[in-house]
């Protein structure tokens, strides 16, 4: 995994991670050399994507056996330079509705190209994703380029590239090689706002297959993770459940899917454009036991009295069976990620919101429900020190094992 720097961090940020991580119970079972080893591969890893591409399939429509068919189909077409074998689809050995796809890569040995394109951070992660370069991600292109010519392409980590660059000599990271689509003078000097695809990218750094001509009904890709909550929760049907920071809305479609879209998820979420999108995929996913509410989750539980007759929030006290809070966190275990610039300040400054949260989640939901909490980071204050905080701020909850992983073989 060299072929990428480890995530590049403000220095108080990494010693604050470090020093969280050194902590007397690794140090009992490791010596301190072994603990720099795993904490320095941690750092490594969250620069290169998931060894896997997750898909979930929509059992409410379609089985998972047609969906790998189609899977097949697709990548039988898209990778044509490559043996089919070496893109495996495969089974996930304990979650039945999951299809693991291996990425390939990374790809050390592809002959760059004279002619450099800089992309925003975000464009250069969804790159290694399987993504190609859309317009509106690219910052930098060669004067001379133009429509049709072989370009490599660089992810532009730090954000200092400064769009309609002719050339960047700052700190970039190679993703790839790809063909432009457009010409120089057609991306920087159009009058108006152009979409769609810049650089079409044909030797990524990771080989992801993209499923673009697969009916967005029949799957959902969503990391594996975060597939693993809504299974984790195990929602059965006829019950009522809530989702209490449901966008983008992957979890609340998840949870509806396992209850075989019989039952009710509510799902809120105090952003709009979220809200837009928790519609729109219950909506492609054809599932309809979903409600969808714009409303702060912080002010989710009703005052007493109030709130035992309208259908959305605020609710009153015990009104779910089960309980999701997928809190906002610092994000830090969202891959791939080659560098985060917030401060120390702006990476502690979560815990007392996801508290806040807590204490609403556990006031609604009902008594031996279940509670599911999670966040995409990997700091110990924002996990393990708030489950731990939660078991002794709330006698009633009682910590319960989560489903094993298992890695497929």
């Amino acid at each position: 995994m060299s072929i990428f720097p480890k995530i590049s961090l403000k220095p108080e940020v990494e010693v604050y991670l470090r020093n969280a991580f050194k902590n007397k119970e690794l140090l009992s079972s490791l010596t301190s050399e072994e603990w720099n080893v795993r904490f320095e591969a941690l750092l490594s890893r969250l620069s290169h994507p998931p060894a896997f591409t997750t898909v979930r399939v929509n059992t409410c429509l379609v089985s998972k056996d047609h969906v790998k068919r189609l899977l097949t189909e697709e990548i039988r077409k898209e990778f044509k330079q490559w043996p089919v074998d070496d893109i495996s689809i495969l089974d996930h050995p304990n979650l039945p509705d999951i299809i693991l796809i291996p990425n390939i890569g990374p790809r050390e040995n592809l002959q760059k190209h004279s002619f450099e394109v800089i992309v925003g951070a975000q464009c250069g992660n969804a790159v290694l994703r399987g993504a190609h370069v859309f317009i509106p991600g690219i910052l930098s292109a060669p004067k001379l380029m133009k429509a049709g010519d072989s370009v490599s392409v660089y992810s532009d980590v730090h954000g200092k590239c400064k769009r309609g660059a002719k050339e960047y000599k700052g700190a970039k990271v190679f993703v790839g090689n790809g063909v432009a689509e457009l010409s120089r003078n057609e991306i920087f000097c159009s009058n108006s706002t152009l979409r769609g695809v810049g650089i079409r990218m044909t030797e990524p750094v990771y080989v992801t297959p993209s499923f673009d001509n697969i009916s967005n009904s029949f799957l959902f890709l969503q990391n594996l993770p975060s597939v693993v909550v809504s299974h984790v929760l195990g929602p059965k049907a006829g019950e009522r459940i809530l989702d209490i920071c449901a966008g983008p809305g992957g979890k609340t479609t998840h949870i509806a899917a396992l209850m075989n879209d019989e039952g009710e998820v509510v799902a809120i979420d105090k952003i709009a454009n979220k809200v837009k999108k928790i519609k729109q995929n219950a909506e492609n996913l054809q599932l309809k036991c979903i409600n969808v509410f714009c409303f702060d989750g912080t002010s989710a539980l009703a005052k007493e009295g109030i709130g035992d007759e309208q259908e959305g929030p605020p609710f009153p006290p015990k009104s779910f069976d089960r309980v999701l809070l997928d809190a906002p966190c610092s994000g830090l275990g969202q891959r791939p990620n080659m560098a985060c610039d917030w401060s120390l300040k702006e990476i502690t400054s979560y815990q007392p919101l996801q508290r806040k949260l807590f204490r609403v989640a556990v006031n609604l939901l009902k008594p031996g429900g279940v509670l599911v909490y999670s966040t995409c980071t990997i700091t110990l204050a924002e996990n393990e020190e708030q489950v731990a905080w939660a078991l002794s701020t709330f006698p009633c909850l009682q910590l319960h094992q989560q489903i094993e992983e298992k890695k497929p073989d």
